[in-house]
């Protein structure tokens, strides 16, 4: 039983990693001005968000890559669980997947900590199969943070940025009510929630509306039924 629990595990964004033992350093070495800013504009209201390159330089110019495209434009936040998370990044409103861009390095032992109002970069079993998913922490998720390199349990999920308005937007989506469609079994809310737009705050608005919603070469696991105390989401990724 224990097995196939853990084996489940690495097809999904674990809940329960091993205890943490390195004390989590947030991102306060660089200016806010040098950091590059979001603005996600969805369905539920605006979230604006603060990357920081010093510390997830390959995750923070692979998901400003994906903004400027306007890959995200007209996807949706499809997995909600209450004191857990909100994820997103992949799906158009159909629930079909996006094609993504290759897979990058995990940047998860960068000393950042799955606090909450923090936004994550979602993956697979592998800890280098994070693409174009995301999530954010609802809650200070320290469980999911980097304990060492020994699995893709251990490895826990690389913090990029952080949510500096709209923090109530997310809570206002995580009291959605949830419900199986599509592909998965559970955690869609009803309403869908959708991003309208991600644009960096200060750049210009891009001339394309970025990649075309086509499935993915390598679809993503379908999800099971998660809730909070359970090995919960699906990884957000390969594809």
């Amino acid at each position: 039983m224990l097995k196939s629990l853990l084996a489940a595990a690495l097809l999904l964004l674990p809940l329960t990693l091993a205890a943490q033992t390195a004390k989590p350093v947030q991102a306060d070495s660089t200016s806010a001005a040098a950091r590059p800013q979001v603005l996600l504009h969805t369905s539920q209201g605006d979230i604006t968000l603060e990357l920081y390159p010093d510390k997830a330089p390959k995750s923070v110019a692979n998901f400003l890559q994906y903004v400027r495209d306007g890959f995200y434009d007209g996807t949706v936040l499809h997995r909600v669980i209450p004191g857990y998370l909100v994820q997103g990044g992949l799906y158009t409103r159909e629930l079909q997947p996006k094609r993504t861009r290759p897979a990058i390095p995990s940047e998860a032992d960068n000393g950042l900590s799955n606090l909450r109002g923090t936004i994550a970069v979602a993956r697979g079993a592998d800890p280098n199969s994070g693409t174009a998913q995301f999530f954010f922490n609802l809650v200070d998720n320290r469980r999911l943070d980097f304990v060492g390199n020994q699995s893709g349990l251990t490895w826990g999920f690389a913090v990029f940025g952080k949510v500096t308005k709209g923090l109530d937007v997310l809570d206002k989506i995580a009291a959605l009510p949830t419900r199986p469609l599509g592909p998965f079994a559970g955690d869609v809310p009803n309403p869908l929630v959708v991003i309208d737009s991600a644009r960096v705050i200060g750049e210009e608005t891009p001339a394309s509306g970025g990649s075309v919603a086509t499935p993915a070469k390598s679809g993503p696991t379908k999800p099971g039924p998660a809730k909070p105390g359970k090995k919960p989401v699906k990884h957000a990724g390969n594809g």
